[in-house]
């Protein structure tokens, strides 16, 4: 059947860590923390529009995040605890880390924040993660490729998703962390505008990709919950520059 799948599903993130100025952030806005699972109310001097919450419903299931590694369903025969255990080796390996300034960008109709540059250390880190862990994920339902859209794909990026499960990977990978969900056309300057006061009132300064996390979304009608967050064995740190700012799709 073409329905999403019963049972649990996993993702790997790039998830702040819990007491971040970043994470509170990007937590606080879209109402939702990860690591406990509770709701989260705005604060009360957010100039944010009075609808803010049902336009942050997507965000919320999903939690603060960059996707390193897209949810996905196990695959028959693999176990949770074979993906903990993997995921651990995983981040025990050394490698490059990265350190990224980040700028409010609007992607399509929805508002993110994304690596104020272009940062290779980051995209490797997410090429290694899909590949390193595709056993793991089963093949995508019918369903689920109808819901990415492939229409309205190029023909590399329905490969990707036929291939991995997720069209942007690779060369297509677009780093960014979700602060809404679709936003109505008319009002996306305006809510911006709104973003970028808080986005510098937070003062976050660079962001260090020094560890990431496994998660588990119990249902479809769950939110996904960080299993485990754990640090990358680092080798070096490389630096991108530039430093935070607004920028416009």
């Amino acid at each position: 059947m073409g329905n999403m799948p019963v049972g649990p599903r996993y993702a790997i993130y790039f998830v702040p860590a819990a007491g971040s100025r970043l994470y509170r952030f990007g937590s606080r806005l879209i109402g939702y923390d990860c690591y406990t699972g509770e709701t989260i109310p705005p604060h009360q001097d957010d100039a944010l529009p009075d609808d803010w919450t049902a336009l942050t419903r997507t965000p919320r299931r999903y939690g603060f995040h960059a996707t390193l590694k897209a949810p996905f369903a196990l695959a028959e025969g693999c176990s949770e605890a074979a993906l903990r255990e993997a995921f651990a080796a995983f981040c025990a390996k050394p490698r490059e880390t990265a350190s990224v300034a980040l700028a409010l960008r609007t992607i399509d109709d929805f508002a993110a924040l994304v690596p104020s540059e272009a940062c290779d250390t980051l995209a490797k880190l997410a090429a290694a993660c899909t590949t390193c862990f595709d056993g793991f994920h089963a093949a995508p339902t019918p369903d689920e490729l109808r819901r990415r859209k492939p229409e309205m794909l190029t023909t590399r990026q329905g490969e990707h998703l036929a291939n991995w499960g997720y069209p942007y990977v690779f060369e297509d990978y677009r780093c960014h962390m979700t602060l809404s969900g679709s936003l109505p056309r008319e009002r996306i300057a305006h809510i911006l505008e709104s973003l970028d006061r808080l986005f510098h009132r937070a003062c976050l300064g660079k962001t260090h990709i020094d560890g990431i996390a496994l998660l588990r979304q119990d249902c479809a009608e769950a939110s996904f919950r960080v299993m485990d967050r754990l640090p990358l064995a680092q080798v070096r740190s490389v630096l991108t520059q530039g430093s935070a700012s607004i920028v416009r799709a």
